[in-house]
């Protein structure tokens, strides 16, 4: 397959690294010294299963440079979305379908002021990735996953999970109810996100206190609540289940949020916690947690201060 990258970072640039091993014709999109890095020495994985190098990528910071597309990878940051998605028409046919993997719950209606609504299909992704210098993307390790809306059965939605089964490191699945895969995902990364970036610790730390694990718990508690109120259906045993995946991953595995926070770039806190924060607002429900971290972390949401 003919695949797109738009938005070639930690996380996109993780899976697209794993499908061009497997075989298929992968475009990166990216920008600045990361670009740079990319066109003049290939992309390197760093991960504990084994690095992997392909010196040899394709990689610019133009759509119209690559042409229409069997399928694109929608991985940009939150606050890049809108940017990002009105220079796809350059990859799209009628045929092409857009496959997300970003956080919040507002991805594909933003991404659909741009694109057929009906050519997007939510997707969800939990691996841990950061860019630990321009061209190189470190994986820690811990789970793998994708789940993608599966378009009722679409052919060319079949086609690129039997693609992603041929990749390393890559587990997709198709989902049947991605809103419900998408609020889940939004219902932990709240948390994680929240609870790492308010202390600026990792995950591990965080379990070890009990405190801020009570916090973490606090915010798992109101994204539910939340969650609820806007038509889903979890339980007190999802929040447990959040909180067992969370103990299996890498002590020193930070937050996407957290890594930004620390590095002076913009956050995605606003579609996060600050999301939690406006929907508590709207349906009268508290979220002291939530508002907390909004407020704490609101001052460096442009970047530094």
């Amino acid at each position: 397959m003919k695949i797109a990258v738009m938005g070639a970072g930690a996380i996109g640039g993780y899976v697209g690294g794993r499908l061009a091993e497997a075989g298929q014709e992968v475009h990166l999109i990216a920008r600045g010294s990361h670009l740079t890095a990319l066109c003049a020495n290939g992309l390197r994985l760093e991960t504990p299963l084994g690095n992997l190098h392909i010196p040899r990528i394709h990689a610019t910071s133009n759509p119209a440079d690559i042409g229409p597309v069997d399928v694109v990878i929608f991985a940009v940051k939150l606050t890049d979305t809108d940017a990002a998605a009105s220079s796809l028409a350059p990859l799209l046919t009628p045929e092409t379908r857009i496959v997300t993997l970003q956080n919040g719950i507002d991805s594909a209606e933003m991404i659909a002021r741009h694109a057929p609504r009906s050519q997007i299909a939510e997707g969800v992704i939990y691996i841990g990735a950061h860019i630990s210098e321009p061209g190189v993307i470190t994986n820690p390790g811990g789970v793998h996953r994708v789940t993608v809306d599966g378009l009722n059965g679409d052919r060319k939605m079949q086609e690129f999970i039997r693609v992603c089964e041929h990749a390393k490191a890559l587990e997709v699945a198709a989902t049947d109810d991605p809103r419900r895969v998408v609020w889940q995902k939004f219902i932990a990364l709240v948390a994680f996100s929240g609870a790492t970036c308010i202390t600026r610790l990792p995950i591990g730390a965080v379990y070890e206190n009990p405190d801020s694990l009570t916090f973490m718990r606090s915010l798992l508690s109101e994204n539910i609540a939340v969650a609820n109120a806007s038509g889903q259906n979890f339980t007190a045993a999802d929040a447990d289940a959040v909180i067992d995946l969370f103990a299996k991953q890498p002590y020193r595995q930070k937050s996407s949020m957290l890594i930004d926070l620390e590095n002076g770039k913009p956050l995605e806190l606003e579609w996060l916690s600050g999301r939690v924060h406006q929907l508590g607002a709207e349906f009268g429900i508290a979220t002291p947690a939530n508002s907390a971290v909004w407020a704490a972390l609101c001052p460096y949401l442009r970047g530094p201060l």
